[in-house]
């Protein structure tokens, strides 16, 4: 009986433990925060057990959502520099060098995007010469692009000493642009999707196949515009970006179907942005409207985040900010110590109790 017992204990296959979820957040406009902003913010995700926050790389000045921002230009704040290192300005990386040691002393890691479509229809460098087809359509704008990536991918840490592409301690991964193309139609994102996987070759190519930095898309308008067949070949895509407001999108079993596709492919998945509307009108047309109780919006964010982690689903919350909700436009944002806060708090803390359909435990502090 012992032998036996002992026989089988050998042959027993290994038991794996399962992954777990995990929540995070965005805030766009986090490199120019005050440092006691900074503080109040971090502390605030560290109290929600919330792991990642998703940060752009693009010029930002007053008053964002009610945090009074310190102004910084773009990478790229006159011209395309088209790798001229000296054109190049650094003052939004410097910030976040700052940032992205805060955040690694609060178990947090930075997902920064290097580039976001806003920026390009708001008429930044690349939208003045090239609008938003040509961007997106010729190879002159497109071997631009590649550099002003491969410039803050190499760009050095000003206290650490190396450059973004070795700092996988303190980064989570890399996007190109978030939701690329998203004002062109979802028929011009199936047309084009060359153009995220030919950036995301230039950022891998740039970390490094074993950089320990994931490479996402950046998501797009909803769910299934966000999942095209093209990024789940692409070589050098490790996470599909998945954005949704619309309620349907948050659907288990309409998750799921994109979950498998992920699982299939080898790829990750994660909701990198979603939000619960403060207003009455449809939680994807969020513009105005008269105020949920919070009781009801308290129970959206509940069970909508409890839907996204049943489907095997990360997620990061669109957005918390380091102060008071001020209830502008398109009000999906929470303040810390909002009514809803604590509501937020519980659900990010529920994420590490149900069963994640990928494992990122490696890029997780």
């Amino acid at each position: 009986m012992r032998f036996s017992a002992i026989l089988a204990s050998l042959v027993a296959p290994a038991v794996v433990a399962a992954a777990s979820n995990f929540a995070g957040s965005n805030l766009y406009y986090a490199a120019g925060i005050n440092a006691t902003a900074r503080t109040t913010l971090l502390k605030g995700l560290q109290s929600a057990n919330m792991k990642v926050l998703c940060v752009w790389i693009g010029a930002q000045s007053g008053n964002q959502k009610g945090t009074q921002v310190t102004p910084f230009p773009d990478v790229e704040p006159s011209k395309i520099c088209n790798g001229d290192a000296s054109c190049y300005d650094p003052t939004v990386l410097n910030l976040l060098d700052d940032f992205m040691v805060d955040a690694h002393n609060y178990g947090i890691k930075l997902l920064i995007t290097m580039h976001s479509f806003n920026a390009l229809a708001a008429g930044d460098v690349y939208g003045k010469q090239y609008g938003t087809g040509y961007f997106y359509e010729q190879s002159a704008p497109q071997q631009a692009f590649d550099k002003r990536l491969q410039y803050i991918l190499n760009h050095e840490h000003k206290t650490l000493g190396k450059p973004w592409k070795q700092l996988s301690e303190y980064i989570f991964g890399f996007e190109a642009e978030n939701e690329a193309m998203i004002g062109k139609g979802e028929a011009y994102i199936q047309a084009h999707t060359a153009w995220q996987c030919d950036r995301a070759t230039t950022i891998k190519n740039t970390l490094g196949s074993n950089s320990g930095i994931l490479v996402l898309t950046g998501g797009e308008s909803w769910v299934s515009e966000s999942v095209q067949s093209p990024w789940l070949s692409c070589a050098a895509l490790d996470v599909i970006s998945l954005h949704a407001y619309g309620v349907g999108d948050f659907a288990t079993a309409n998750l799921q179907t994109y979950v498998t596709e992920a699982k299939n492919a080898g790829k990750k998945m994660i909701m990198e942005e979603w939000g619960a509307c403060y207003f009455s009108t449809e939680n994807n047309n969020c513009p105005q409207g008269s105020v949920l109780s919070t009781s009801t919006r308290n129970s959206n964010i509940k069970t909508w985040a409890a839907q996204i982690n049943a489907a095997g689903l990360s997620w990061l919350y669109w957005q918390v900010l380091p102060n008071n909700d001020p209830h502008e436009g398109s009000d999906y944002e929470i303040g810390i110590g909002d009514a809803s806060w604590s509501t937020l708090q519980t659900a990010a803390k529920a994420a590490y109790s149900t069963t994640g359909a990928f494992d990122f435990s490696a890029y997780l502090l």
